[in-house]
């Protein structure tokens, strides 16, 4: 998405720690009309990509929410969110996996409702950022966990220096980034369209 990549470019500061502070269009505050137009690329690249049938989009809170609800909204199909603390009225079954956060610094655990991920789902993992690739890895778990089929993984950022590409290829199904950003430090900052 060249609009994405462009903002990338021009906002984007790279934090110590290989951190990518997007929070003046992601993370923090978020540009309504540059997510809706990311929801629609991916619903448009997931269905080029031969995936069909979605019935529920997943992600992780707190900033992957923004851009799960713009496709699955494309979509017309619910969005579920992996909480990353497990709130009193989550009762009953729950699904869980546990990833390291960069930006949490730590590790975290995600848990999802049986009540709102069902055996037979055919689900779509929207994210912020593909870095490590290690919080969509429990997100795939916990589709497992729940007998559902996992049907792609898109993502805003692909760190595509940082290797989450390849701890995905296990899972056999496509992997969508809208932006990739090729090499990042304090003075440099690369990035193409995904």
């Amino acid at each position: 998405m060249n609009e994405l990549a462009e903002r990338i470019r021009l906002e984007g500061q790279v934090l110590p720690g290989g951190i990518l502070k997007v929070d003046g269009f992601v993370n923090h505050q978020l540009d309504p009309r540059l997510t809706l137009e990311a929801g629609q690329a991916f619903a448009r690249r997931f269905r080029a990509a031969g995936v069909s049938d979605v019935t529920r989009v997943l992600t992780a809170e707190v900033s992957g929410i923004a851009p799960a609800l713009a496709t699955a909204a494309a979509l017309g199909v619910p969005v579920v969110y992996a909480r990353k603390k497990r709130p009193l009225t989550m009762t009953g079954a729950v699904y869980s996996a546990r990833a390291v956060s960069r930006t949490k610094g730590g590790e975290v655990e995600l848990s999802v409702s049986a009540d709102y991920l069902r055996p037979g789902e055919r689900v779509l993992i929207i994210d912020d950022f593909l870095a490590s690739g290690k919080t969509l890895l429990a997100l795939a778990e916990i589709v497992r966990a729940a007998g559902a089929q996992l049907v792609g993984v898109g993502c805003l950022i692909e760190k595509a220096f940082e290797d989450g590409r390849a701890r995905l290829a296990p899972l056999g199904v496509p992997v969508l980034s809208l932006a990739v950003i090729e090499r990042m430090d304090e003075a440099t900052l690369e990035v193409r369209p995904g």
